[in-house]
């Protein structure tokens, strides 16, 4: 069976499916509608939280991704009652968010920019013709 879920940075290494905690345990909302997980996805980006992407997965998938990570999973049935996210979040996440990953990588490139490596034989204008080029591949 079809269902949809919520993930963050969908399609990276930095990949996070969307939990919520009911008492001490995380929980996976599986939705059978396209349309509720859209309208859940944009009820928390009302809160400031990370957009997620609502991404189609077989059910058992989730469930046995749940049985192996000790989550719980919830079927959320179309034209059932509305879910609400919860108004307490947690502070940190085990995944990041793309803007602090592309702040992390900027941050280094800076530092990374400000000096050729010990021991290197290049011009500043070979390394920033390399580093073109490998830019150029992303």
């Amino acid at each position: 069976m079809r269902v949809f879920v919520l993930i963050f940075n969908a399609g990276t290494d930095n990949e996070g499916i969307h939990t919520v905690r009911v008492a001490d345990r995380n929980t996976i909302l599986m939705f059978e509608s396209e349309d509720d997980a859209t309208r859940f996805a944009l009820m928390l980006e009302a809160q400031d939280f990370p957009i997620p992407a609502v991404e189609a997965m077989d059910a058992e998938e989730i469930k046995e991704f749940c049985q192996s990570t000790g989550y719980d999973w919830q079927m959320v049935t179309e034209n059932s009652d509305l879910i609400v996210p919860p108004e307490i979040n947690v502070e940190e996440t085990d995944w990041k968010p793309d803007s602090d990953i592309e702040q992390t990588q900027t941050d280094t490139q800076s530092s990374n920019q400000a000096s050729p490596p010990p021991g290197s034989d290049l011009s500043d204008s070979e390394l920033d013709s390399i580093r073109r080029r490998l830019e150029g591949l992303l």
